[in-house]
């Protein structure tokens, strides 16, 4: 029987997987985050409450 374990070609990237909390976040990017998300919630619950 063949082992399979031996070759690479069954991973699927070259590079080790990085998963967000690994990756750095600047405060600029979560402030931009924390703005896009208070205009997905007035968006959502907002304009529904006012009409």
């Amino acid at each position: 029987m063949a082992d399979h374990h031996e070759h690479d070609h069954y991973k699927e990237f070259d590079y080790e997987r990085v998963t967000s909390p690994m990756q750095a976040v600047t405060a600029r990017q979560a402030a931009i985050g924390a703005l896009i998300a208070l205009v997905g919630i007035v968006v959502a619950f907002g304009l529904p409450l006012l009409l």
